[in-house]
């Protein structure tokens, strides 16, 4: 639903909006990122632009797991294809889904990995925001730390949450109103077998 297009040359423009510049750009071989609307835009910002290895899905693992976390726990697994869905789901990724979760959601890195027997046993750090591990980095300017730390003390976490929950309230309702069966039982976040699936599994019983 959002493609390299709409990313960097619409209306969220992350790179722009970034506290730091961006040096380079690595997407995986996905069409959605892996076209001439990024190539170009790499080109007149002077941003390197490079590519995971084909077949190699982990190339990209530390991203490819925000997946869960930022996509299908808030938005679950429904088919979103209507202009009024993709409006709201823009409109929750450029304001109270991104604050809430680069600035009052920590995250948890693993450190390092030891062997112990026939085990791995992982060593991860301790929690902290994204908004915390960019602060206590030494790359982002004093001017763009400023801003976040004004951004950050006059935010209120409980209000985004509720923010968040009433725009996808509002998101599911526009999904059982398109339905022609209009079902009101159906989980978000539960994964659903597609219907020519089951037509043929039907068939074959």
């Amino acid at each position: 639903m959002i493609t390299s297009a709409t990313l960097f040359t619409g209306n969220l423009g992350l790179d722009r909006r970034s506290p730091f510049r961006w040096k380079e750009i690595n997407t995986d071989n996905d069409s959605a990122f892996l076209n001439h609307h990024l190539k170009d835009h790499c080109r007149r910002e002077r941003i390197a632009f490079s590519r995971t290895r084909p077949y190699r899905k982990n190339d990209h693992a530390r991203v490819e797991q925000k997946n869960h976390t930022h996509v299908r726990r808030p938005f679950g697994y429904l088919r979103y294809d209507t202009e009024e869905e993709l409006k709201l789901i823009n409109d929750l990724l450029e304001n109270e889904l991104r604050l809430y979760k680069n600035l009052f959601q920590p995250v948890i890195k693993t450190i390092r990995k030891e062997k112990i027997g026939g085990k791995i046993k992982k060593i991860r750090d301790i929690p902290k925001t994204p908004f915390q591990r960019l602060i206590e980095s030494a790359e982002m300017p004093k001017e763009e730390e400023i801003h976040l730390r004004s951004l950050y003390n006059n935010l209120n976490p409980a209000e985004l949450k509720r923010k968040i929950d009433k725009k996808l309230d509002e998101l599911y309702s526009l999904y059982y109103k398109k339905t022609s069966r209009g079902e009101r039982t159906i989980n978000p976040h539960r994964k659903r077998t597609p219907s020519t699936v089951t037509f043929l599994m039907s068939n074959q019983r």
